[in-house]
């Protein structure tokens, strides 16, 4: 496990989409595994910058996204979807049928077994972004989560609804459920980066980096992985 402590987000942002663009110039068929949040905002919006100069060419890539809230529809203000559309897709020449997010509306079992099914299809995921919660979960995969699992159904913790409520008009339109790629999967992906950032992130990555291995701390795992630098501001490293 590797450590870059950066000065301000807007070099970490930086910092990491120049290893996206990396690895996109490396491999023109990249995997890419993409997360939502504010963490990787600042790198989606470089990555468009870059490809608007020309420097990288989204045509040939695969996306996965981590997650998706259960029970609202694609084109709802805070669904995943929306959030990738508006944050890069919309803005970069990916080919949509190379995007992967997980269906928040139908059988949960079917979407579960479907995605997985379309990961190992591609031969899993070359490179892949993490934020982390307060609570440690990677993805929606929340505390007690089993680290054998793959892309499944979850229920919220309440602090992660309680997190989240600050992006709806109230605590009461989060959605409790969430489709999530499991625990496994993330540990198959060849690259991953970890971004975190401010003093509220601090003891998950301290768990994270210094904890026991436990599922009360699902990015404890992480420890595990042999190819995986974290990307942290000053504060979220205080306790490190």
């Amino acid at each position: 496990m590797k450590i870059e402590i950066i000065d301000s987000y807007k070099k970490i942002s930086r910092r990491v989409a120049s290893i996206v663009a990396r690895q996109i110039i490396y491999k023109n068929r990249s995997i890419l595994g993409f997360a939502t949040g504010s963490s990787p905002i600042g790198t989606y919006s470089t990555l468009i910058k870059m490809y608007e100069y020309g420097i990288i060419d989204f045509s040939e890539i695969t996306t996965f996204n981590l997650d998706e809230y259960y029970g609202i529809s694609e084109d709802h203000f805070q669904s995943y979807h929306y959030f990738m559309n508006t944050n890069l897709f919309d803005h970069v020449n990916v080919n949509r049928e190379n995007v992967n997010i997980p269906n928040g509306i139908g059988d949960p079992k079917t979407i579960c077994e479907e995605y997985n099914k379309k990961i190992d299809s591609c031969g899993g995921i070359d490179l892949q972004i993490l934020g982390i919660g307060r609570n440690g979960h990677i993805g929606f995969n929340e505390p007690g989560v089993e680290f054998d699992s793959t892309t499944h159904l979850v229920e919220l913790k309440k602090e992660t609804i309680e997190a989240n409520s600050r992006f709806f008009d109230s605590i009461e339109d989060v959605p409790k459920k969430a489709i999530t790629m499991g625990i496994k999967t993330i540990l198959n992906c060849q690259k991953i980066i970890l971004i975190a950032t401010g003093i509220e992130k601090a003891e998950a990555v301290f768990k994270t980096v210094r904890g026991k291995i436990s599922t009360d701390t699902p990015s404890s795992i992480l420890q595990l992985h042999p190819d995986i630098t974290l990307f942290l501001d000053e504060e979220a490293a205080s306790k490190l």
